[in-house]
């Protein structure tokens, strides 16, 4: 036994950035941006390393940065809490954890999946074949489509021996980062979860083991810790929102996390699942829109709330913009754990659904192929499917992507009103030959004229086109 000892943290907001300076985009991230026709604007610039630099003189230790909401997340002491908000360039300061030791420790965190029990090798049988049969992934991966070109993260809670499992190619991983406070090694004892998670995108198998094949197995990644390991607190979704931005400073295409945030060890802190879950109020929500207004496509897990009291998702999978992803099995059941919307405001959510009823993953065990249920192994999945997705069509943006998952589902036309399956199982093949990205055959203008409108993506703004003219979403002409 050990003792554990938190200590109290705070994320600290800044009134400006008055340096100088070059936005915090590599090279790829750029490019992109420039490809796609997203301007940089104050997010994108470092905060401030005057302030940071007075904090620190006053004994405050910093974990970790936010340029998109221009603050840190630092430990501050008890007695130096209120000189650290009588300072002129801070706006605020918000307590993210304490020192109670955790009431319900990890029995508070997400549910966990139950893996069942390890498949039994057969060289005639390929365990992932169904999964990725239910929306259609094989015409594509065929036709030689497999996430080439495309630049993933998983965000996770553990990622116990992903360096050295047989199903990954260790050229694919680029790079990892820990945005914890946890003392242990990145492979080391955090947990299998994350590592999981990636067999469902990248891992391959041979038929000696029963044969495996992930969802896109082409595609370069990096993983990312932000799920600490026993507690539950809002730090944690602090330390998903810093997962984003590094992820978007590298020029990530694909953001999948299978985490959610609603219920914590303090009390005080649980979300109030009728006012708080609409996108806008807890800070990794936010992060994840913004993400997907600057060109990235977010994959959030729904959760695995759906039979219980809360039922409902989580944080971050309320974000707008993104795809919040169900489990149903290989028969295309809804999965009975899966967490229902809507969002607090109303919004579809789930968007989509994937396998995460009795699916099909590489516990980094000896490669060992086995089953597991859970939402977070459904958004994996999708984002896989997305990858393999883009790579086919490099030249349109995360936001198309995203419409052609939607449109390609099965119950797009109807979506599930009981908002437990949201538009259904998309069809990845469907996706790839519609016809028009982003477009509706008749869209309301500003006076519900509906002949002859389409809608379109220029840059991040959504603008309908009718008769050779053009309007914003608000019906005013502006072309």
């Amino acid at each position: 036994m050990f003792a554990l000892i938190l200590l109290f943290v705070y994320f600290v907001s800044f009134t400006d950035k008055p340096e100088k300076t070059a936005p915090q985009l590599s090279p790829r991230a750029m490019e992109q941006r420039q490809k796609w026709g997203i301007k940089t604007d104050q997010m994108d610039y470092p905060v401030s390393p005057m302030y940071m630099d007075s904090l620190r003189h006053m004994g405050v230790k910093i974990y970790h940065k936010s340029r998109w909401f221009n603050g840190v997340t630092c430990e501050i002491k008890d007695e130096t809490v209120a000189k650290v908000r009588a300072l002129g360039f801070v706006t605020n300061v918000e307590m993210t954890r304490n020192n109670n030791t955790p009431i319900n420790g990890v029995s508070r965190r997400k549910r966990p999946e139950a893996n069942g029990e390890r498949l039994m090798a057969n060289g005639s049988t390929n365990w992932t074949d169904q999964q990725l049969a239910l929306y259609n992934l094989h015409p594509l991966h065929e036709a030689g489509f497999e996430g080439q070109g495309i630049l993933m993260t998983v965000c996770d809670g553990g990622f116990y021996n992903a360096n050295t499992m047989n199903a990954f190619r260790q050229s694919q991983e680029l790079g990892h980062f820990d945005f914890t406070d946890d003392a242990d090694d990145f492979y080391g004892s955090t947990g299998t979860h994350g590592s999981e998670c990636l067999s469902l995108i990248s891992g391959i198998l041979s038929d000696e083991y029963g044969g495996y094949y992930g969802a896109a197995t082409q595609a370069d990644y990096y993983l990312m810790r932000s799920e600490e390991l026993l507690t539950e607190s809002p730090k944690e979704m602090d330390n998903m929102v810093v997962a984003l931005e590094t992820a978007d400073s590298l020029g990530v295409n694909i953001f999948s996390a299978s985490l959610g945030y609603a219920m914590f060890d303090n009390d005080a802190w649980t979300l109030n699942k009728q006012t708080d879950l609409d996108g806008k109020h807890t800070r990794c929500s936010q992060a994840a829109t913004i993400a997907a207004r600057k060109g990235m496509l977010v994959c959030i897990a729904a959760g695995n709330e759906g039979d219980s009291e809360w039922r409902t998702i989580s944080a971050p999978a309320d974000a707008d913009s993104i795809l919040t992803v169900g489990a149903v099995g290989i028969d295309s059941t809804m999965a009975y754990f899966s967490s229902y919307g809507p969002s607090s405001d109303g919004r579809i959510k789930p968007e989509v659904c994937a396998v995460g009823y009795q699916a099909t993953v590489v516990y980094p065990v000896g490669d060992m192929i086995i089953t597991g249920n859970g939402t977070s192994f459904a958004a994996p999945l999708m984002a896989g499917f997305a990858a393999s997705l883009w790579s086919a069509l490099p030249d349109e943006n995360a936001m198309q992507i995203r419409e052609r998952i939607i449109r390609s589902a099965h119950r797009y036309i109807h979506p599930d009103r009981a908002n437990h399956m949201g538009y259904g199982i998309p069809d990845a093949w469907k996706a790839y030959t519609m016809p028009v990205p982003m477009g509706i055959e008749a869209v309301e203008s500003g006076n519900g004229d509906t002949e002859n409108a389409r809608k379109v993506l220029r840059g991040d703004q959504i603008l309908i086109i009718r008769h050779g003219h053009v309007y914003n979403l608000a019906g005013q002409r502006i072309e």
